[in-house]
């Protein structure tokens, strides 16, 4: 049979009636249900459809699509009730299948998704009420058929650790965690850095909302890390010590009064003894612990000295070489406790609590004494826990975060008394009045707008409660509390700021710091207390049992320098215990401090116009270090990209893209103006220079040896005629020490104030109805090129167009056609560079080519052996690497040259472009606070000065800013704040 009459078969058979081969006594009709659903039916179903039809249905059928349907025709009258019966059992059947899951998934599984939520999965009220019931009846059913759980735990749990403390200090034993580090990792980029493990930035986008909070609101910081130094003797002893290491010329010593009373805090740079300007050590503040009433200097006294952990190693050595503390104290354990091992032996195992530095060796020498001197030194590192708030907010949230000690009225005689010596701080009546104005001080502060308006450096001590009791129900930002009663008060402590009286604090003995430490009431019982409360949420009540804590804070001042944004980003330093980290934290986050990691401190420091330590020291061994540190990491990531995908430095003229070249800069500008010198006439070099020299010196009134000793070394080598500043420099610099590696730095950075000041006059253009005090001339020049002839200037740039200056940009000498362009186009943003030619990539793929033909000459076999290609015998025993060695010395390539970057030695860093680069920028960014690129770094003093000299007077200070990977210069303002 054919496909064609096959496929006519089929379609007659389909559109036959179906009818046909029915019987015809109607047993069809039991085939079909006739109710209202019009579904077929069952076997009986004829029995329910006369229950309820009084009328019997008829049969007949008609065509349609897909060929002939049963018509069912519909009764004329039925039955309410048995219709009403029949229905209900229907829907009783149809909630029956609703009800019974489908599938074996969970209910809140079969939600949309948008309407699940983890929590779903075992908490029944986050469901929507219709499903609760069920759920419930789930969860039921799945607890009673739970199986007994597996005694072999997860892999998870296998490997944590039993005792979690144990295992925090064998992770600390290369990089110690400050007490906020587990909070810190769950929310922060960790980085390890100077022996921490730091939170560097926040994984959320936070970086406007942080400097709004600096600028507005508050923004809180961690800075345990910062190292304590613990001066203990005689005042004088210790002023006759530390005098060296200081000079006056660069700002208030230890000897100022207002620091050396103890209510303020001081600020100032070490050098090595007596080497002052050269051989600095680095930034330091320091707080004296007041005096006890009006005692004799003589007396007793304790300082604390706080540097950057990069600084320690050296400040720490050379204060003990100058107050003779060679003798160390072996310091008692007394924080750890032994416990038995369960395992095999019985040694014993020492636990150390998380508290301060727990993996400090009980054998290592934390304290030195002077049997000469008297002078004790001692080493609070990660003893006290210092935390810094910035913004104008601060104020309020100290007050409302921190709430004063109650006083023991009653003399309590418990046996065993955690707080025994608050009782007899409370004994005495001077004591309690003291405490009682140091609590209305601190009132004060929520009447004040901002810390800016309290004097520079205040320190205030305190008392407080335990914060910990005092946590608000939800977070909140506080706002100034300004009373019309408390305004005066204010206004007089903003003036004046407080007495010497209210700065002390009971932080500064040892015995009170390791009982509020080892007393502390825990998290576990605070929660118990809690729960015992007869109203849930109110306020714990704890009376006398509450913990007492001292605390010191510090006024920290904002920007100081400049004309503008004064006051910008003051804050407060507060001091605590160690082991009280996280209650202070947690209760400064509660009341509106948002958090902020180094990122936000470089960033703050930026704007401020500040150094930032110790990136912004190139003068010091840890600032040289961390520059060596950063040249790797930057080295590294270069060199990971493709080599077409990477910058050529070399064709955009940046010499030292990733490292600023400070010891190459200053001896450049120093010969340039050497051979400028050479062309005067000897008689000048001779005979003026060094009279307006000595004339110099003598203005400056040096007082100190050691000053008065570089200025005649110098004025006196360049009497000689063959002298040069090279062996002036070396003549006054002091032989490294035998026991470091760092190494003799022949540059220094100028910190002279009277000097800066006039710089500073002398970079600032003239406008109508301002003039420059004192006009720069070349009696001017001279003598401070003779007296700093290797010297740095710290510089602060503002760009004055579009551009956002980047670290390691170069700072440039615009031209006069620059000047004068500018003049006619004030749209003008710069000159461009032109383009360098690339000499080392021709020697580099010179190179690879004969590596290439080496290759295709030389093949090695599976068993090493060398086989020649080319058929020459003589090439089986050549050394494969003689051909590339020789082209290395014909074509004068060095080993480690990469392509894109200049091998070293470098060429003249001054004159290398077509604008003379006058010094390089440290950091630089766009500033969110003026709204244009900003920068600071460092320029050389004599380029400087030949700058200034030339320029005419209403572009003074006007200089060209260039990225290390761009051509294009941008015009920028030069400022040197004072």
């Amino acid at each position: 049979m054919s496909k064609a009459k096959k496929k006519r078969n089929a379609i007659k058979m389909r559109n036959q009636p179906p009818n046909v081969g029915f019987p015809s006594n109607g047993q069809a009709d039991q085939e079909f249900h006739l109710g209202p659903s019009m579904l077929p039916a069952k076997e009986g179903c004829q029995k329910d459809v006369q229950t309820y039809f009084d009328q019997p249905t008829t049969k007949g059928y008609f065509k349609g699509r897909g060929g002939y349907h049963p018509h069912l025709q519909t009764p004329k009258f039925i039955t309410a009730t048995r219709f009403a019966q029949a229905r209900a059992e229907e829907m009783r059947v149809m909630l029956k299948t609703v009800s019974r899951k489908s599938s074996n998934s969970q209910l809140f599984h079969t939600l949309p998704r948008h309407m699940r939520r983890r929590a779903m999965g075992h908490d029944i009220k986050r469901l929507p009420r219709r499903l609760r019931e069920m759920a419930k009846k789930e969860m039921d059913k799945v607890v009673h058929q739970k199986k007994e759980q597996s005694k072999s735990k997860c892999r998870k749990a296998r490997r944590r650790h039993r005792n979690l403390q144990i295992e925090f200090n064998r992770r600390q034993l290369k990089n110690i965690w400050l007490e906020t580090h587990i909070w810190h990792a769950k929310r922060f980029h960790m980085v390890k850095k100077w022996g921490y493990c730091l939170g560097d930035r926040a994984t959320t986008k936070c970086y406007r909302a942080c400097f709004r909070a600096m600028t507005s609101e508050c923004l809180l910081q961690d800075i345990s890390y910062y190292c304590c130094l613990e001066l203990f003797g005689k005042e004088d002893e210790l002023l006759k010590a530390l005098a060296p290491l200081c000079n006056s010329d660069a700002g208030p010593t230890f000897a100022a009064t207002q620091y050396l009373s103890g209510k303020r805090q001081g600020a100032l740079i070490l050098y090595r003894k007596n080497k002052y300007p050269l051989q600095v050590l680095g930034p330091i503040t320091f707080i004296w612990k007041p005096r006890s009433g009006t005692a004799p200097s003589s007396e007793i006294r304790q300082l604390w000295i706080w540097a950057h952990p990069t600084l320690k190693p050296v400040i720490l050595a050379e204060l003990r070489d100058v107050c003779q503390c060679a003798k160390g104290i072996v310091v008692p354990d007394c924080v750890g406790k032994k416990r038995k091992r369960t395992d095999e032996g019985d040694s014993l195992v020492r636990v150390k609590k998380i508290l301060g530095d727990g993996t400090r060796d009980p054998l290592e020498h934390y304290s030195w004494d002077s049997a000469s001197t008297g002078i004790t030194i001692s080493d609070l590192t990660m003893e006290i826990v210092r935390y810094r708030l910035i913004g104008p907010l601060s104020n309020c949230v100290l007050a409302e975060a921190l709430k004063t000690a109650v006083l023991h009225k009653e003399i309590r005689t418990l046996k065993e008394d955690p707080h025994t010596w608050w009782t007899e701080y409370c004994k005495d009546v001077d004591n309690v009045s003291c405490h009682a104005r140091q609590a209305a001080v601190f009132q004060l502060l929520q009447a004040i707008g901002s810390p800016a308006e309290v004097p520079s450096g205040t320190v205030l001590g305190l008392t407080t409660g335990d914060p910990r009791v005092n946590l608000p129900k939800k977070r909140s930002i506080p706002r100034p509390d300004l009373k019309s009663e408390d305004k005066e008060k204010a206004r007089q402590l903003s003036l004046e700021g407080a007495s010497v009286e209210c700065a002390r604090s009971l932080l500064w003995n040892e015995v009170v710091r390791k009982s509020v430490t080892e007393n502390k009431i825990s998290e576990q019982e605070i929660n118990r207390l809690r729960r015992e409360l007869l109203v849930p949420g109110s306020k714990l009540e704890l009376g006398v049992s509450e913990s007492k804590i001292p605390v010191l804070i510090i006024q920290q001042p904002g920007r100081v320098a400049g004309d503008e944004r004064r006051g910008w980003g003051a804050g407060w330093d507060i001091c605590l215990p160690k082991g009280w980290g996280m209650a202070f934290w947690m209760s400064f986050i509660y009341r509106g401090a948002r958090i902020g990691g180094l990122k936000e401190g470089f960033h703050h420091s930026l704007c401020k116009g500040t150094p930032h330590i110790p990136n912004d020291f190139p003068d010091c061994p840890a600032g040289v270090q961390t520059a060596k540190e950063l040249e790797t990491r930057l080295l590294e990531k270069f060199n990971r990209r493709p080599p077409a995908k990477r910058t050529n430095y070399v064709k955009h003229g940046s010499v030292a893209p990733f490292l600023c070249p400070w010891k190459q800069l200053t001896h450049n500008w120093e010969a340039k103006y050497k051979t400028e010198a050479e062309g005067a006439s000897a008689k000048v070099l001779g005979g003026k220079i060094c009279e307006e020299g000595m004339r110099m010196s003598n203005h400056c009134k040096l007082q100190q040896a050691g000053t008065a000793t570089i200025g005649m070394d110098l004025t006196e080598t360049l009497d000689s005629k063959d002298a040069t500043s090279q062996s002036t420099i070396e003549k006054i610099q002091p032989a490294p020490a035998e026991d470091t590696d760092e190494q003799v730095i022949s540059f220094c950075v100028l910190r002279c104030r009277r000097l800066i000041k006039q710089l500073s006059y002398w970079c600032r253009p003239s406008q109508k109805g301002r003039k420059i005090q004192q006009e720069l001339t070349a009696g001017d020049v001279e003598p401070l090129i003779c007296l700093y002839p290797r010297t740095l200037v710290w510089v602060r740039l503002s760009l004055m167009k579009k551009g956002t200056p980047e670290m390691h940009a170069m700072i440039c000498i615009p031209l006069q056609e620059d000047l004068m362009h500018l003049r006619k186009d004030g749209q003008y943003s710069g000159p461009q560079e032109p383009k360098h030619s690339d000499h080392f990539k021709h020697n580099i793929l010179k190179l690879k080519k004969l590596k290439r033909k080496k290759k295709s000459k030389h093949t090695i076999s599976h068993e090493g052996v060398s086989v020649s290609t080319a058929g020459d015998p003589n090439h089986e025993d050549a050394d494969p690497g003689a051909l590339v060695e020789q082209t290395k010395e014909n074509i004068g390539e060095m080993p480690d040259l990469t392509l894109g970057l200049w091998p070293e030695p470098l060429p003249d860093v001054s004159s290398h472009c077509s604008r003379m680069v006058l010094g390089f920028v440290t950091q630089g960014d766009f500033s969110l606070a003026v709204g244009c690129g900003e920068a600071v770094g460092f320029v050389s003093l004599t380029g400087l000065l030949h700058m200034l000299a030339r320029q005419p007077i209403d572009r003074k200070g006007t200089i060209l800013v260039r990225n290390p990977a761009s051509l294009q210069y941008r015009f920028a303002e030069l400022t040197i704040d004072i």
